[in-house]
């Protein structure tokens, strides 16, 4: 897995920590072009986070919960370019707060066009 991460941002390298620890093999490469990132493997402006992760070819755009990755992987639907948790959700992996409070979040899948559409775990 290859996570693109805006060399201001932090909790990039937590979420890359997480994924490490779900097992996945993690490099970090610290960009100034995000948005170049994001436009290169398809993640729409709308759905846009902090970093960018590439892995067996899908886009991995913000703080997806490590489950909805392992899905992803497992399923390898043909339909999706990639899956995104958009902005940076309070209590999202990587996002956790010391109070613990959480905002709801939705992880979406988009494909090739940019549509979107709800991802479950």
């Amino acid at each position: 897995m290859l996570v693109y991460r805006d060399p201001e941002c932090g909790c990039c390298e937590a979420w890359a920590d997480i994924a490490r620890k779900a097992g996945y093999n993690v490099t970090v490469e610290s960009r100034a072009d995000m948005a170049a990132v994001k436009e290169r493997y398809g993640a729409p402006p709308d759905l846009a986070s902090c970093h960018t992760a590439i892995v067996a070819g899908y886009a991995i755009e913000g703080h997806v919960p490590m489950p909805h990755v392992a899905k992803l992987l497992r399923d390898k639907p043909r339909n999706i370019r990639g899956i995104a948790v958009p902005g940076m959700p309070r209590g999202s992996p990587g996002m956790e707060m010391p109070d613990g409070s959480q905002d709801a979040f939705d992880v979406m899948a988009f494909d090739m066009q940019g549509k979107a559409s709800i991802f479950s775990a």
